[in-house]
């Protein structure tokens, strides 16, 4: 719907200054998600994207690439640690080496699925041809990750199994063009197995419904191309009501929570896939989203006066370009990249084809 209330400024510099400086340097309090890198400089990267302003690091495309692959942990001569390829979060305790020949494996020096995922985008976004991925390797690696119900844990020493890895997993396979990296029918299962009795999409079977693993499941069914053999449309449609009441200026992740900007992207996104998104109030969401922007350092907080920080900033400007805010770049919302790195994603996926024949 056409939003008829006064327009907020939108402080796009501000937030193209945030990213930046997310590649840069980050506060102190962030040194808890040391082992998660690559995830922030995924949300700077996009974040850029999403904001066409990726000019700003032009310079430094390339040694961004090749920082991101030299996270790559590659098989060695014998192969017995297939199970730990992947992408890591950071060199801990390993050398940088962006080569694609060669790596020192180190005991518990294993890849993570969402590391992985993103390690793979940020490539895209950076225009890169994929071309030092191991994709054998990748793939092998991602099927010993597959528990019995369907589901992925993000590291082979075990760790927790639920929604989100399901749709890491889902985009792995999706931007390498190959679904040998996972039992696509014991995935959309679990998928299935995970809807409440709202009708909302929680973590694993008999969890409450969330947001979050609404739109994963959903996003992963789009992708698997399985959304209409797993759920009926009275399902869907149900699920798009239960998306849709999320909403109360922005949207909450789940039924008598506050709002939360990251969920304008993460419901937002699950009704763009269902095609229910011109449902909303495009004017209230908006509205919310832009309270919580920083007039000082720019970027987004979760809540109106709190620190911004990258997550919230980076699905705040999502949240946006799902609402065709002027200046922002679209997204492809399953794999959550832009339109224009997709595009990219798209060329390469041709030429592999074109090898291949």
């Amino acid at each position: 719907m056409a939003s008829d209330a006064v327009r907020q400024d939108f402080w796009r510099e501000k937030h193209v200054k945030f990213f930046r400086r997310c590649l840069n340097v980050l506060p102190e309090q962030y040194s808890s998600l040391d082992t998660n890198r690559l995830t922030i400089a995924f949300f700077a990267l996009s974040g850029l994207d999403v904001l066409d302003a990726l000019d700003v690091i032009e310079k430094e495309k390339e040694s961004i690439i090749d920082w991101i692959y030299s996270l790559q942990v590659l098989p060695d001569d014998t192969n017995k640690n297939i199970s730990q390829c992947g992408f890591r979060g950071w060199r801990i305790g390993a050398p940088y080496n962006p080569s694609k020949e060669s790596s020192v494996c180190l005991a518990y020096d294993s890849g993570h699925v969402a590391m992985t995922y993103t390690a793979i985008a940020s490539l895209l976004i950076l225009g890169d041809d994929l071309s030092r991925l191991n994709k054998a390797a990748i793939l092998s690696a991602l099927r010993t990750l597959q528990l019995p119900d369907g589901s992925f844990c993000a590291i082979p020493e075990g760790s927790e199994n639920d929604m989100r890895f399901v749709y890491c997993a889902s985009c792995i396979c999706y931007m390498l063009d190959d679904w040998s990296g996972m039992d696509v029918d014991m995935a959309a299962t679990f998928i299935n197995q995970s809807l409440s009795y709202e009708y909302g999409i929680a973590q694993g079977p008999g969890l409450e419904g969330h947001g979050g693993p609404t739109f994963c499941g959903i996003a992963s069914l789009v992708l698997m191309q399985q959304l209409d053999s797993i759920f009926t449309n009275k399902q869907i449609e149900r699920i798009k009501r239960w998306c849709i009441f999320r909403q109360q200026s922005g949207f909450q992740g789940r039924p008598n929570k506050p709002v939360d900007t990251c969920y304008s992207f993460w419901v937002g996104a699950t009704l763009k896939l269902l095609g229910a998104f011109e449902q909303i109030d495009y004017s209230s969401n908006r509205n919310y989203i832009l309270s919580t922007q920083d007039n000082v350092t720019g970027g987004f907080s979760k809540w109106p006066d709190c620190h911004p920080d990258a997550l919230h900033s980076y699905f705040g400007v999502c949240g946006l370009s799902l609402m065709k805010e002027p200046g922002l770049n679209p997204i492809h919302a399953a794999v959550n990249i832009t339109q224009r790195a997709s595009s990219h994603l798209s060329k390469i996926h041709e030429q592999w084809r074109q090898d291949k024949s």
